[in-house]
């Protein structure tokens, strides 16, 4: 590896933000940036914010590093503002996957934009890092392009893309870029940045972990182990001369025309995503070859404080006004926020941070969050003594982990907490405890509220830490995800039963009660998941009616690139389990809810209490052969025609969103 990321660190009060024009080169003393990051979202200073996390660790390598923020993608004239950067451009489409940040799970377009000053829509293209990578050749040829970032990263190999619904190429390919990051990706950009920097060519740096390369074929000195059929063997040689073996997927005009085998490439994927046994992935487009290594390892604590303890100023540019000018949601929602940890080994199928982030839990120590801490009382604008979250991708997972380096080194599951915890795994919530009570009792911090998500199932096992959570840290109101009710569609999501649910809100209850405060629970849902048919959503439905719940905001399952559950919606085949079309008993065939009124219906179930849904919720009861719950009773789910006639809706507007997601019925 070049460069430690351990540095010394500067007064955070005097850093300097990164220059994103001219003028503020000249004001350093710049005539040149080593390197300059391409982003597609408001350059926001602070940790929280993946250009700027790598901007700062480039910077305490000792490059210059500019920054270019929602560019006009029109044409390359704003990507020349910097002039050319000695070493390379960095593209990221930002915080987001644009299509994500752009369009609804029903491929409506969004009218705002989280990311943007004054939430302004449109400031970033569709398909962002393959626009500006191309933008980024146009306006200086012969510079190195490298792409990272969540959109990146998702897109590594031939992928499924809901919103043309067809299987596209590698982004590598089409941004036309000469290394792709996968990952949260320190490790692996401050590597390119020494190598450029040393004289080495672009084309010469092909196996640093966590990197995607274009290639001719598989170097001679590395054995390939043929993958790309379904129902052959993939196992190496048990006597063989090579120490480095390549997994050869199937290629991405297969794929792209059978399902089958797109679930089947799907899954070698994910099998090899420990960075402690993958093997390098190689998948033929046309001519040429996309060459995937392995993972990188996982950052040590010292490591990660050392990136987080980088002196970030922790607002916006200044180029946007003051943070209240700027007026950027995002960075309103977690400028008192502080991440404890990365990584999330719940494997949730519909989720991509394992794909990102991997599933070894990567923490800070209790000091470097301190410090983090007190650089927010200190330096965020408007900090009344709350912080707003302390967590991460999952709350409740700091300090987990593997307890056998050996178990560890060769596990291939893709989750460690389903279907069972497994018994290797460290659950003891105690360092999270410590941690918590060490942060509130320091200087001018007055609350501490947890607003990640909290992993029940994990949670329910220390009785100690459901009452330290629901004393000190819930604001009237606490979010949790059993995404469904019923077991087809949580076996396909990797998600507990409900069992655990209800442990974990008896518990919430019953310290809720201990401690004098009236808390409730806010259970979050998904509509046509894979493996959800319109049966499970009325079960659902009768679930939440039973228990008193209206839902004010629903979403639908949304197929994100790479994912094992979109892998699902477009196979129809579990990758879960292993794909044959030959053996029976191998295959999985899965539903999926698709087209517009069937993924409609899902929601509107979810929604059984909004007047606008009683029509199609009639209509859908009486072909389901469930006329018995149309009526005025109280163990119906909807009323009949007539009585809805006569309702008015001057207490209930069906498209009003507010703080409060989920709220009890008021009972007359």
């Amino acid at each position: 590896m070049y460069g430690p990321l351990s540095l010394p660190v500067e007064n955070p009060q005097h850093a300097i933000q990164l220059p994103t024009s001219r003028q503020a080169m000249d004001c350093l003393g710049w005539n040149q940036c080593d390197i300059i990051i391409v982003t597609g979202d408001a350059y926001v200073d602070h940790p929280s914010f993946g250009m700027a996390v790598i901007g700062r660790v480039l910077q305490a390598q000792g490059f210059r590093v500019g920054i270019i923020a929602q560019p006009d993608w029109r044409s390359p004239d704003d990507f020349r503002v910097l002039g050319a950067p000695r070493l390379f451009w960095g593209v990221t489409s930002g915080n987001m996957d644009s299509m994500v940040n752009r369009y609804t799970s029903e491929r409506r377009t969004r009218s705002d934009d989280a990311y943007t000053p004054k939430k302004a829509a449109g400031k970033r293209p569709d398909r962002a890092v393959t626009v500006y990578g191309q933008r980024c050749r146009e306006a200086f040829k012969g510079i190195p392009v490298v792409l990272g970032g969540i959109e990146a990263s998702l897109r590594r190999v031939a992928h499924y893309d809901y919103w043309s619904d067809r299987v596209r190429r590698s982004v590598l390919m089409d941004a036309k870029a000469d290394i792709l990051v996968y990952g949260n990706g320190e490790r692996q950009v401050v590597e390119i940045a020494h190598r450029l920097a040393a004289g080495e060519h672009i084309r010469a740096i092909k196996y640093i972990r966590g990197t995607v390369v274009m290639c001719s074929g598989t170097p001679e000195d590395w054995l390939e182990v043929d993958a790309k059929n379904i129902d052959e063997s993939h196992a190496v040689p048990t006597k063989t001369k090579h120490t480095r073996h390549v997994l050869r997927m199937p290629s991405y005009e297969t794929i792209a025309d059978d399902p089958v085998l797109y679930a089947h490439a799907s899954r070698l994927l994910h099998l090899e995503t420990n960075p402690n046994n993958a093997r390098a992935l190689i998948q033929q487009h046309a001519m040429r070859h996309v060459w995937v290594n392995p993972p990188a390892f996982p950052l040590s604590t010292a490591e990660l404080d050392a990136v987080f303890d980088l002196p970030y100023s922790r607002v916006p540019h200044v180029q946007y006004g003051s943070p209240k000018e700027a007026d950027i949601p995002a960075y309103d929602m977690i400028k008192h926020s502080v991440n404890i940890m990365r990584g999330c080994f719940g494997g949730c199928t519909f989720c991509s941070i394992t794909e990102h982030e991997g599933r070894i839990i990567q923490n800070r120590s209790e000091d470097s969050i301190a410090r983090e801490v007190t650089a927010i009382a200190k330096l965020s604008p408007q900090f009344t003594g709350t912080i707003s979250d302390l967590g991460g991708p999952t709350a409740n997972m700091y300090r987990l982990g593997c307890d056998s380096p050996t178990v560890q080194a060769a596990c291939r599951k893709p989750s460690c907490i389903f279907p069972e915890i497994c018994s290797h795994l460290n659950t003891d919530h105690q360092p999270l405890i410590r941690l918590y009570r060490r942060i509130r009792k320091m200087r001018g911090i007055k609350r501490i509220l947890i607003a990640s998500g909290v992993r029940y199932d994990l949670a329910v096992l220390s009785p100690d830490y459901v009452r330290e959570l629901v004393t000190h840290h819930v604001g009237g109101y606490l979010k949790i995800a059993p995404e469904h009710t019923e077991s087809a569609p949580l076996n396909k999501m990797m998600k507990p039963d409900m069992s655990s649910y209800y442990t974990f809100k008896r518990m919430f209850e019953r310290f809720s009660q201990q401690a004098k405060k009236k808390q409730y629970l806010i259970p979050y849902f998904i509509a046509a998941h894979p493996a959800s048919r319109d049966e499970d959503m009325l079960q659902l439905a009768l679930w939440l009616k039973k228990h008193d719940y209206k839902a004010d905001q629903v979403q639908a399952f949304l197929p994100s690139p790479m994912s094992t559950a979109t892998a699902m919606y477009h196979s129809g085949r579990n990758p879960l389990r292993r794909i044959s079309r030959v053996k029976k008993g191998y295959t999985e065939q899965v539903f999926t809810a698709k087209g517009k009124k069937q993924r409609a219906l899902q929601k509107a179930f979810l929604r059984y209490h909004d007047p606008a849904n009683w029509p199609v919720l009639r209509e859908a009861l009486r072909l389901m052969g469930r006329s018995d719950l149309i009526g005025s009773s109280p163990h119906h789910l909807v009323p009949t025609n007539n009585e809805s006639d006569t309702l008015t809706q001057r207490n209930h507007h069906p498209f009003r969103t507010n703080d409060r997601p989920f709220r009890k019925n008021r009972r007359r």
